[in-house]
């Protein structure tokens, strides 16, 4: 029964973590071959658009210390998802919450989404907007051509995601902000950064209920033999 039990765990969440990396690898493959960077579609209403943008590395658009920086936020990002994979099914061996499990689909997911974007996009694509001096502005990629815009781990995080839902500006006597415009929601992401950001909330928003029960139903290797041999010895005396 236990065996049973991780496999269908294991099952679930191989199927969550590939079902979001194929639909964020779709859509970044989709904009970056047909979008040149800050291209802008509608998709319903002028509220949920998709806009092109790249960025180093960071989730919802943040950028790390250029170059140096950007190998760096991808050798730490690729030693998290190796550390994630055996976190993972150390959770599902000791039967923690399914709710917690998910959730940790949910971040390792995005985490590799976006790991692949780093990785292997400067060695997928021919090119890439530089804002600094606008080198392939309006310019749309393509795909293995043997000439990538970068090399192994400097691949720029596609994102598109953009829901300018309510635009207005501060009031004047605000200090700092006053009179200036804001934009609620401003920043540009993709499913992956999506997948985490869910992922990370519904722990912390349902926290008590899932670690309490990954306390009471933790159970190490120890206790799985000393119970199997209590059935075991059960099973004989009562032949």
């Amino acid at each position: 029964m236990l065996v049973n039990f991780i496999i269908l765990k294991k099952q679930t969440i191989i199927i969550l973590v590939v079902a979001i990396i194929l639909i964020d690898q779709v859509l970044k493959f989709y904009v970056k071959l047909n979008f040149f960077a800050g291209e802008e579609h509608n998709v319903i209403g002028s509220w949920f658009r998709l806009h092109f943008v790249e960025n180093e590395g960071m989730a919802w658009g943040w950028k790390f210390g250029g170059d140096t920086g950007k190998i760096l936020l991808t050798l730490f990002r690729l030693v998290a998802v190796i550390w994630g994979t055996f976190l993972i099914k150390d959770f599902i061996k000791k039967q923690y919450h399914k709710g917690f499990i998910i959730c940790a689909g949910l971040i390792y997911a995005g985490a590799l989404g976006n790991l692949i974007d780093s990785v292997l996009y400067g060695l997928l694509f021919d090119s890439t907007y530089n804002p600094h001096n606008f080198q392939n502005a309006g310019v749309v990629a393509n795909l293995l051509t043997g000439k990538g815009y970068g090399i192994f781990l400097q691949g720029k995080v596609v994102d598109m995601l953009y829901f300018p839902i309510f635009q207005s500006s501060f009031p004047s006597w605000l200090p700092f902000w006053g009179g200036e415009r804001f934009e609620f929601f401003s920043p540009v992401f993709n499913v992956a950064d999506a997948s985490i950001t869910l992922g990370v909330l519904t722990i912390f928003i349902f926290q008590n209920i899932f670690f309490k029960q990954s306390k009471k139903t933790a159970i190490s290797p120890d206790s799985i033999l000393v119970e199997e041999t209590s059935n075991e010895i059960n099973e004989i005396s009562n032949q």
